[in-house]
């Protein structure tokens, strides 16, 4: 049987032995030899934060901002990044104010400006709580502001994070604001902000918007579901196609490369509304948004929104196992239990999919949706429903899905689950002609 010597006793016959007090490591990797000519590599050098539009804008603010009487659209998610000279993390009016711009009043999208009221839920006018500024909804009565609004300011800034798919009501608040702006003469400047799902034109997905018969708030104009764009580079582009005569100004943003996700900007997600709490999250919304516009749970009400579909008829296990079947590019769904706390199905045990991305720059969540979408019709076809999702924008909400897809046809293509479907998606989900469209709006890299 072997000894165990106590440690004090160790110890002891080390120092009378003229040695260190250390016991002997036997560990199964030992020490770095000097001697080796091929050592591991060090870690990665962690990534240089991208700068944001105001950022650039407050180190260095012209005279004719510091002059001017300031409007600012914006949210709470709206900040200055970890490298700016402002400070860490300051929400963009209070940098704007320390670094002495006059603002005078704050504008609000959707989900109010804490970016935390329900999603379709009108929001009323109020007061800052941070600087007392007085601040108008632009997700309530009036869905931009006014002239007799803008008389009060000089120059209207606009900084709200988007996430780059078309259903996300922001960029449309963006349009109404710049048709205001053009028809009173205000000068607007966009803080531009990196897209979190990259700029890559080549993973832009369709369909392009039907403008005659789907315009709505959730796709006002012809543009890809995901469209690839920042925010600034979609105002260049409104402002050229459709004829506005506005002083526009963009502040583009530093150091963000357009294959650059979320991750690759070295700053933290911020979330712009209450179910978007993440960059995952945001890289599936282009595919799972699509079931607002069904009977199954969006994820609403659980802590994986959007990242999670169900309803308590579904067979969640049977459902994986075909998704993962079609082995689509740069996802993997599994089957869970979940029980939403909020929104459809609330209170009650739901079967469904998580879905997992597992190679963000393959993946194409839109196709994605749909290749989903179809298996659950293939699956459930009694239990399953197309159904209204009334909001602020659309009262009534009849058609939701056709508002979000872009078009009246594939809806109705879907349900009658035809042999070659698998191509019909790849068909409605190119971006034709998007790259022709943006030339000379897109930045090449910055």
């Amino acid at each position: 049987m072997t000894r165990v010597v106590p440690t004090y006793r160790w110890k002891q016959r080390l120092k009378r032995q003229g040695r260190p007090g250390c016991r002997p490591c036997f560990s199964a990797h030992p020490p770095p030899d000097p001697t080796d000519l091929n050592p591991q590599p060090k870690p990665a050098d962690p990534v240089a934060p991208t700068r944001f539009g105001i950022d650039l804008l407050l180190a260095d603010p012209p005279d004719a901002l510091t002059r001017a009487r300031v409007g600012l659209v914006t949210n709470d998610a709206a900040a200055t990044s970890l490298a700016s000279p402002g400070g860490v993390l300051v929400p963009s009016r209070v940098a704007l104010l320390r670094a002495g711009v006059k603002l005078v009043r704050l504008f609000s999208p959707e989900h109010g400006l804490g970016a935390a009221a329900p999603d379709g839920a009108p929001v009323g006018h109020g007061v800052d709580p941070l600087t007392a500024l007085p601040v108008t909804s632009l997700y309530g009565a009036t869905r931009r502001p006014t002239p007799a609004m803008l008389t009060e300011v000089d120059i209207l800034l606009f900084d709200i994070p988007d996430i780059g798919c078309r259903y996300y009501t922001y960029i449309w608040t963006l349009s109404h604001v710049m048709e205001a702006c053009a028809e009173t003469g205000t000068p607007l400047w966009v803080l531009d902000r990196p897209n979190p799902l990259g700029g890559e034109l080549a993973a832009a997905e369709g369909p392009m918007l039907d403008e005659a018969h789907v315009s709505s708030f959730v796709g006002r104009w012809s543009i890809p579901v995901r469209h690839s764009l920042t925010a600034g580079e979609l105002a260049r582009l409104w402002q050229r196609e459709r004829g506005l005569d506005l002083a526009l100004r963009v502040i583009p943003v530093a150091g963000w490369r357009r294959q650059d996700h979320w991750p690759g900007t070295g700053n933290p997600f911020l979330p712009p509304s209450p179910n978007m709490p993440s960059y995952e999250t945001a890289l599936l919304y282009p595919g799972t948004c699509l079931f607002e516009g069904t009977n199954l749970s969006e994820g609403r009400g659980t802590a994986l929104p959007f990242r999670v579909v169900g309803a308590p008829w579904l067979d969640g296990w049977r459902l994986a196992h075909s998704f993962n079947a079609l082995g689509l590019p740069g996802i993997r769904a599994r089957g869970i239990h979940f029980v939403p706390s909020s929104g459809k199905h609330a209170g009650i045990h739901c079967q469904g999919v998580m879905l997992h991305p597992t190679d963000p720059a393959r993946l194409r969540p839109v196709a994605g949706g749909l290749h989903l979408l179809a298996q659950i019709l293939r699956q459930h076809p009694e239990e399953f429903a197309w159904l209204p999702y009334p909001s602020a924008a659309n009262q009534p909400g009849f058609g939701h899905f056709d508002r979000l897809i872009g078009r009246l046809d594939i809806r109705e293509t879907l349900a009658a689950l035809p042999p070659d479907l698998g191509q019909r998606i790849q068909e409605w989900t190119q971006a034709s002609g998007w790259r022709e469209r943006v030339d000379g709006v897109v930045e090449a890299n910055q």
